[in-house]
């Protein structure tokens, strides 16, 4: 799996609620609502600029905060193909996988604002196409990327007709 695009560079410490402002809570059953206010306390301009398959990078604690699964949804719905951080709260991490948004815990130091990249999700190489940088993660399992080819552990469910990865 190969992704593209380009960098949104944010700090360490991004909360669910810079994710999903609190304040908008009352938007919770709205997600498509929700999403235009995808980290708007991290960058009030995000998501009026973000572009389908763009990255959120980030530094580390990635997440952390609430269990909200409406966090990594939105990031989603505003396009993000990934994110990667030097680290990421665990159920964060597990909430973006089960919806189908890839999370990697890489190195982000030499990745710029606007950088563009390209990633091969199985063999664990980023690419900074801007720099020239080449960084490596640990690669995903394939139980991950199955689950992430299929659209997240629910559509990965429906299509075989229960929890299979083989």
């Amino acid at each position: 799996m190969i992704l593209e695009g380009k960098v949104w560079k944010f700090g360490d410490d991004i909360s669910t609620d810079h994710i999903a402002p609190g304040r908008l809570f009352h938007l919770r059953s709205n997600l498509e609502e929700l999403a235009k206010h995808v980290l708007e306390d991290a960058d009030p301009e995000f998501a009026k600029k973000v572009r389908k398959g763009d990255f959120v990078v980030a530094g580390n604690n990635f997440g952390l905060g609430s269990s909200r699964e409406h966090a990594p949804t939105i990031i989603k719905m505003a396009g993000v193909s990934a994110v990667l951080a030097k680290s990421f709260a665990r159920i964060f991490f597990r909430n973006s996988i089960n919806i189908g948004l890839p999370v990697l815990e890489c190195d982000t130091d030499k990745l710029e604002n606007g950088d563009t990249l390209r990633i091969d999700l199985s063999a664990g190489v980023i690419e900074d196409k801007t720099n020239g940088a080449k960084l490596e993660f640990v690669p995903l399992p394939d139980a991950m990327i199955k689950i992430l080819n299929d659209g997240g552990l629910l559509a990965h469910i429906e299509k075989h007709g229960g929890f299979k990865l083989d």
